[in-house]
């Protein structure tokens, strides 16, 4: 039996009185690639930073490798801290320190929070940027750089603390279309290698291509989960069916 290295069950999250996520459950397997597909509004980016507690749950469990948080018990800060440390965190547009290096932008957690020599730090950050394309890069600043090797930092950023999975939130979705693709290889690279992934995306080929697992939210509900060949290519619910023709049949 394979392990889960996320599960959540039963989370809900509301804003003022917008219920976002309506008591969420599913499991992504250890070194498996899982992405979120959805219209715009049906709480994918929402679930995606419970899953790192960015936005903390109203109720429900979360674990991520061996850390669980009960969200209907009160959390310490403590508890919040150790939980953050076990995801890494790829937003749509990079937030990368802009007066930092690349070099510098990568290594920031592992000596700050992790507290790693630097020297080690260093070795660890060149060579998660050589496996993104950019180890030439390691002295320039993010406003040299392009939007796609922007993005290409921020995922080595993310691997640089080691986590036990990697969550990324539609992270081409701020990129010109030229320099999607870049992106997507550098991700696709990373499932091959067995990171387990969580992907909120509206790339849906690359999902049909990447994924182990497919969610498809909805209202802040997850309607149908499963393979890529059974939600993408054969979905059973017809919600599903109409965003996806939607999606895939634009004229």
């Amino acid at each position: 039996m394979t392990e889960n290295r996320i599960a959540a069950e039963g989370v809900h999250k509301a804003f003022a009185e917008n219920e976002v996520l309506k008591g969420v459950s599913f499991a992504v397997a250890a070194g498996s690639a899982t992405t979120i597909i959805g219209p715009s509004g049906s709480g994918k980016t929402t679930l995606l930073r419970a899953l790192n507690a960015l936005d903390v749950p109203d109720t429900g469990v979360i674990r991520v490798g061996e850390v669980e948080l009960d969200f209907s018990k009160p959390v310490s800060k403590d508890q919040l801290r150790q939980y953050r440390a076990q995801s890494g965190f790829v937003f749509q547009s990079h937030n990368l320190f802009p007066h930092k290096t690349v070099l510098q932008n990568v290594t920031e957690g592992p000596i700050v929070v992790q507290k790693l020599p630097r020297e080690q730090a260093e070795s660890d950050a060149l060579d998660l940027l050589r496996q993104v394309g950019l180890g030439e890069k390691r002295d320039q600043y993010p406003y040299q750089l392009s939007g796609g090797q922007q993005q290409r930092v921020g995922i080595a950023r993310a691997l640089a603390l080691k986590p036990q999975v990697v969550l990324f939130d539609e992270p081409t979705s701020a990129l010109d279309p030229e320099l999607v693709g870049e992106v997507l290889s550098v991700i696709k690279d990373l499932a091959v290698e067995g990171w387990t992934l969580v992907i909120v995306t509206h790339e849906i080929q690359f999902a049909k291509q990447v994924s182990n697992q497919v969610l498809f939210t909805d209202h802040g509900v997850i309607l149908e989960k499963g393979p890529p060949d059974e939600v993408i290519g054969n979905p059973k619910e017809e919600r599903t069916r109409q965003f996806l023709d939607r999606i895939l049949n634009p004229l």
